[in-house]
């Protein structure tokens, strides 16, 4: 397969590669395993929050809750 890409990605793309004693397709394979793998941990991660109990509405008055309870926090710490 052939891919044009810019002069300054090419460049960037064969720098990372020799910094890391390989080929610029080996490169290329590492970020696209790699984005792979975060696909895989990021729906991991949505199905586990999903599974994780009862849905809560987030609304103006959640998040206002949630800061008067980091103020009082606040306070109790004396951190600011």
């Amino acid at each position: 397969m052939s891919i044009r890409i810019p002069t300054e990605l090419e460049t960037r793309l064969r720098a990372q590669a020799n910094a890391e004693g390989i080929t610029v397709e080996a490169y290329i394979e590492r970020l696209v395993h790699a984005d792979e793998r975060a696909e895989e941990e990021l729906t991991s991660l949505a199905l586990e929050g999903v599974n994780s109990g009862e849905a809560v509405e987030v609304n103006a008055d959640y998040w206002e809750a949630k800061h008067r309870l980091l103020d009082e926090r606040l306070k109790k710490t004396g951190s600011r």
